[in-house]
């Protein structure tokens, strides 16, 4: 019951230290960060400085790698492509999300091992997918950019990973017409995956970009892709019963032993920033900002000149504002380089005998008799 009523008494303590200043009006926004100063604002696109949307496209090649059939074949190269399009949006000067959809073809060649080969020879395969992702980006330039560095910002290395659903059409073709089927005899093999969540597959890699303008980026990026599934090379379906090379039954898809076909993309592209800001997120880095306003202020102190026509009579006060110029030396002035003469009888207190007193300048500043 005591413990209780001590925890109701801390309630109202609790809620009023999470909100201690006043607030004056609705445009003041007091938060926990800032203790409750009634300072900060709302950050709103009102707020925002600097752009964060932008749209890329791009293009190049495809290769299948690690996996049963390969695009690099006896020492040729089958060439496949890849395009994308991507909506990404920038969280932090170093991180950012982006939604990338991806198609592309790749091609493929492997032969079989013994009589299996023989009878099949080099079976050529193709392999027509689409995926879409979500991606992270890591602008590794930005994060690592070091405080002293004032080179122009133009170059900066990414990094990216992402998961997303893909579905692809593959087919194979060699020259063992029965292997797929006798009745009716059946050339190629077709394999036709449907684009739906249960096809889940990664992809990571790195890229280099450039800045063209305030509105253009140009990147030339490699993505390292894991399907995650053992027919995307189009090697069809096998269990370790169908890989016995003394017989023409063995397949393709046991010359790998891995599960996961995988493959590799080299593309180039160009990004659109969006926005009527002067600059895109991406390409500020807060710490040099903070270096400049420093140096700003270095200079600004290095830079003061006090008593540009200098102090002729050297009283302290600057010829600038000097209202008296030939103020003899010793003599106490005021601010605006008189000397003072605080009996006002016309006679510096320098020369005054008499400081408090009024007199003549025949009796140095004393009064008669």
């Amino acid at each position: 019951m005591k413990l209780g009523l001590l925890l109701l008494a801390t309630l109202p303590i609790a809620a009023y230290a999470q909100d201690s200043t006043a607030v004056n009006s609705s445009s003041e926004y007091p938060n926990t960060f800032s203790s409750g100063s009634a300072n900060v604002q709302r950050f709103d696109n009102k707020a925002r400085r600097f752009n964060d949307w932008s749209i890329s496209v791009g293009g190049g090649a495809a290769f299948m790698l690690h996996s049963d059939l390969r695009s690099f074949y006896d020492k040729k190269v089958n060439w496949g492509y890849n395009a994308y399009v991507s909506i990404d949006k920038q969280i932090t000067h170093t991180f950012g999300l982006s939604l990338i959809y991806q198609r592309g073809e790749t091609k493929q060649k492997a032969m079989l091992d013994g009589a299996a080969g023989v009878a099949a020879g080099v079976g050529t395969a193709t392999t027509k997918f689409n995926q879409l992702a979500l991606m992270g980006d890591i602008n590794f330039s930005n994060l690592l950019r070091r405080v002293d560095n004032h080179s122009p910002y133009r170059w900066a290395l990414h990094g990216y990973a992402g998961i997303g659903v893909q579905g692809y059409n593959t087919s194979l073709h060699d020259a063992n017409e029965y292997r797929w089927s006798d009745s009716p005899k059946r050339v190629p093999l077709f394999i036709d995956q449907k684009f739906d969540i249960n096809s889940i597959y990664y992809q990571f890699g790195t890229g280099v970009k450039y800045k063209v303008s305030k509105l253009i980026d140009i990147e030339a990026r490699a993505m390292y892709i894991i399907s995650g599934d053992d027919e995307f090379d189009g090697g069809g379906w096998a269990d370790p019963n169908n890989y016995d090379p003394a017989t023409p039954g063995s397949k393709y898809n046991m010359i790998s032993d891995s599960r996961s076909d995988n493959a590799l993309s080299v593309t180039l592209g160009v990004s659109f920033k969006l926005g009527n800001k002067l600059s895109h997120l991406a390409w500020h880095d807060p710490l040099q900002e903070a270096y400049y306003r420093t140096s700003v202020l270095e200079n600004a102190a290095t830079d003061l000149v006090v008593c540009e026509k200098g102090d002729a009579d050297n009283d302290g006060v600057c010829d600038d504002w000097d209202r008296q110029l030939d103020t003899p030396a010793g003599a106490r002035v005021d601010g605006a380089g008189v000397a003072l003469d605080m009996d006002l009888d016309g006679v510096i207190d320098l020369y005054d005998k008499c400081v408090t007193v009024p007199g003549p300048v025949e009796n140095n500043g004393c009064p008669t008799k």
